[in-house]
């Protein structure tokens, strides 16, 4: 599973890395994380609001720090 953080290195895109980085120790799955700030690569995935996560190219959330369960549930753990 490959999992990218779309999002200039604002402060709430910080939180959202660190946040699946917790979830993903936690639960042992096996992932790979990206951050993305290039925001020529962002505009590929037609995002408007950060931070976004996008799970094997599929855009899962946008727009918020999300919480631990709203991580859980978007990677199927």
């Amino acid at each position: 599973m490959e999992i990218l953080v779309l999002g200039p290195g604002c402060k709430n895109c910080v939180l959202t890395y660190k946040a699946i980085q917790k979830v993903v120790e936690e639960t042992g799955i096996e992932v790979t994380i990206r951050k993305v700030e290039d925001i020529m690569e962002i505009m590929k995935y037609n995002i408007m609001t950060t931070p976004a996560i996008v799970v094997n190219g599929e855009v899962k959330l946008k727009g918020h720090v999300p919480s631990e369960a709203e991580i859980k549930k978007i990677l199927g753990v």
